[in-house]
Protein backbone atom coordinates (compact mmCIF):
# COMPACT_ATOMS: atom_id res chain seq x y z
CA UNK A 1 0.00 0.00 0.00
CA UNK A 2 1.38 3.26 -0.85
CA UNK A 3 2.36 5.89 2.20
CA UNK A 4 3.12 9.22 0.08
CA UNK A 5 3.20 11.17 3.38
CA UNK A 6 6.10 9.12 4.43
CA UNK A 7 7.74 9.42 1.02
CA UNK A 8 7.63 12.76 0.90
CA UNK A 9 8.74 13.45 4.44
CA UNK A 10 12.04 10.92 3.19
CA UNK A 11 12.86 13.10 0.32
CA UNK A 12 12.59 16.14 2.64
CA UNK A 13 14.65 14.55 5.18
CA UNK A 14 17.47 13.18 2.89
CA UNK A 15 17.84 16.71 2.20
CA UNK A 16 16.89 16.61 -1.07
CA UNK A 17 16.23 19.92 -3.03
CA UNK A 18 12.92 19.91 -5.03
CA UNK A 19 9.77 21.21 -5.66
CA UNK A 20 6.45 19.25 -5.21
CA UNK A 21 4.51 19.53 -8.72
CA UNK A 22 1.45 17.35 -9.64
CA UNK A 23 -1.53 16.19 -8.17
CA UNK A 24 -0.15 16.18 -4.27
CA UNK A 25 0.71 20.41 -4.93
CA UNK A 26 -2.80 20.28 -5.70
CA UNK A 27 -3.97 18.69 -2.90
CA UNK A 28 -1.91 21.02 -0.35
CA UNK A 29 -3.44 23.67 -1.70
CA UNK A 30 -7.13 22.66 -1.55
CA UNK A 31 -7.69 21.36 -4.64
CA UNK A 32 -9.99 18.20 -4.39
CA UNK A 33 -8.41 15.81 -6.88
CA UNK A 34 -7.13 12.37 -5.66
CA UNK A 35 -3.45 11.02 -6.91
CA UNK A 36 -1.57 8.16 -6.42
CA UNK A 37 2.32 9.10 -6.95
CA UNK A 38 4.69 11.81 -5.72
CA UNK A 39 5.44 14.52 -8.57
CA UNK A 40 8.87 16.20 -7.99
CA UNK A 41 11.35 18.66 -10.25
CA UNK A 42 14.45 18.33 -8.81
CA UNK A 43 17.45 20.17 -8.72
CA UNK A 44 20.21 18.52 -11.30
CA UNK A 45 23.70 18.96 -9.70
CA UNK A 46 26.30 16.57 -8.71
CA UNK A 47 25.13 16.89 -4.52
CA UNK A 48 21.78 16.62 -5.00
CA UNK A 49 21.33 13.63 -7.37
CA UNK A 50 24.03 12.17 -5.22
CA UNK A 51 21.39 12.59 -2.01
CA UNK A 52 18.83 11.32 -4.17
CA UNK A 53 20.05 8.84 -5.38
CA UNK A 54 21.48 7.22 -1.25
CA UNK A 55 17.18 8.01 -0.73
CA UNK A 56 16.09 5.87 -3.76
CA UNK A 57 18.38 2.86 -3.22
CA UNK A 58 17.07 2.87 0.59
CA UNK A 59 13.73 2.37 -0.75
CA UNK A 60 14.24 -0.42 -3.37
CA UNK A 61 13.34 2.14 -5.75
CA UNK A 62 13.25 0.65 -9.80
CA UNK A 63 11.94 1.84 -13.14
CA UNK A 64 7.86 1.44 -13.69
CA UNK A 65 7.20 -0.68 -16.74
CA UNK A 66 10.19 -2.43 -17.21
CA UNK A 67 7.95 -6.15 -16.44
CA UNK A 68 9.78 -8.70 -14.48
CA UNK A 69 13.08 -6.40 -15.14
CA UNK A 70 14.05 -4.32 -12.16
CA UNK A 71 16.03 -1.86 -12.90
CA UNK A 72 17.40 0.60 -10.98
CA UNK A 73 17.87 4.05 -11.34
CA UNK A 74 21.49 5.57 -11.44
CA UNK A 75 22.96 9.14 -11.57
CA UNK A 76 23.17 9.47 -15.25
CA UNK A 77 19.50 8.69 -15.38
CA UNK A 78 18.70 11.57 -12.81
CA UNK A 79 21.01 13.96 -14.04
CA UNK A 80 19.91 13.94 -18.18
CA UNK A 81 16.97 16.24 -17.11
CA UNK A 82 13.81 13.87 -18.46
CA UNK A 83 11.21 11.62 -16.21
CA UNK A 84 12.01 9.08 -14.27
CA UNK A 85 9.07 6.88 -13.27
CA UNK A 86 10.04 5.21 -10.35
CA UNK A 87 8.40 2.49 -7.91
CA UNK A 88 9.68 2.48 -4.66
CA UNK A 89 8.96 0.43 -1.13
CA UNK A 90 6.27 3.64 -0.17
CA UNK A 91 4.70 4.11 -3.32
CA UNK A 92 5.33 5.69 -7.28
CA UNK A 93 7.75 8.41 -7.47
CA UNK A 94 7.52 11.03 -10.50
CA UNK A 95 11.46 12.37 -10.59
CA UNK A 96 11.44 14.91 -13.27
CA UNK A 97 14.25 16.89 -14.73
CA UNK A 98 11.70 19.36 -16.51
CA UNK A 99 8.03 19.81 -16.73
CA UNK A 100 5.77 21.50 -19.69
CA UNK A 101 8.05 24.16 -21.57
CA UNK A 102 11.67 22.71 -20.27
CA UNK A 103 11.17 24.31 -16.95
CA UNK A 104 13.46 22.88 -14.74
CA UNK A 105 14.20 22.84 -10.76
CA UNK A 106 15.65 26.77 -11.12
CA UNK A 107 12.74 27.78 -13.30
CA UNK A 108 10.12 26.47 -10.71
CA UNK A 109 11.69 27.36 -7.24
CA UNK A 110 10.74 31.04 -7.54
CA UNK A 111 6.97 30.12 -7.84
CA UNK A 112 6.97 27.81 -5.10
CA UNK A 113 5.19 28.50 -1.77
CA UNK A 114 6.87 26.73 1.29
CA UNK A 115 3.93 24.81 3.30
CA UNK A 116 4.13 23.42 6.14
CA UNK A 117 3.55 19.22 6.00
CA UNK A 118 4.31 17.32 9.55
CA UNK A 119 6.76 19.99 11.06
CA UNK A 120 8.73 20.55 7.96
CA UNK A 121 8.62 23.04 4.97
CA UNK A 122 8.17 21.70 1.86
CA UNK A 123 8.61 23.85 -1.55
CA UNK A 124 5.18 23.35 -3.71
CA UNK A 125 4.71 24.50 -7.04
CA UNK A 126 1.97 27.87 -6.85
CA UNK A 127 -1.15 26.42 -7.45
CA UNK A 128 -2.09 29.30 -9.91
CA UNK A 129 1.62 28.46 -12.41
CA UNK A 130 -0.10 24.48 -11.82
CA UNK A 131 -3.24 25.78 -13.53
CA UNK A 132 -0.79 27.80 -16.53
CA UNK A 133 0.93 24.06 -16.79
CA UNK A 134 -2.29 21.96 -17.00
CA UNK A 135 -3.66 24.85 -19.68
CA UNK A 136 -0.26 23.83 -21.80
CA UNK A 137 -0.33 19.84 -21.37
CA UNK A 138 -1.85 17.65 -24.20
CA UNK A 139 -2.18 14.96 -21.43
CA UNK A 140 -6.09 14.10 -21.25
CA UNK A 141 -5.62 13.97 -17.20
CA UNK A 142 -4.46 17.13 -17.32
CA UNK A 143 -7.32 18.65 -19.13
CA UNK A 144 -9.44 17.04 -17.22
CA UNK A 145 -8.53 17.86 -13.43
CA UNK A 146 -8.02 21.69 -15.10
CA UNK A 147 -11.83 22.65 -14.49
CA UNK A 148 -11.12 21.54 -10.85
CA UNK A 149 -7.76 23.60 -10.35
CA UNK A 150 -9.55 26.64 -11.99
CA UNK A 151 -12.63 26.34 -9.52
CA UNK A 152 -10.51 25.82 -6.26
CA UNK A 153 -8.18 28.88 -7.81
CA UNK A 154 -11.57 30.78 -8.25
CA UNK A 155 -12.78 29.82 -4.52
CA UNK A 156 -9.41 30.54 -3.11
CA UNK A 157 -9.81 34.10 -4.45
CA UNK A 158 -6.72 33.78 -7.15
CA UNK A 159 -8.31 34.36 -9.58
Amino acid sequence: MADLTTLLERLHDAGVEFVLVGGLAAVSQGAPVTTFDVDIVHRIDPENVSRLLVLLDSLNARHRGQGDRVLRPNSRDLSAGGHCLLMTDLGALDVLGRIEGGRKYEDLVDHARDIQFRGRTMKVLDLSLLVELKRESKQPEDRQRLTILEATLRRRGDR
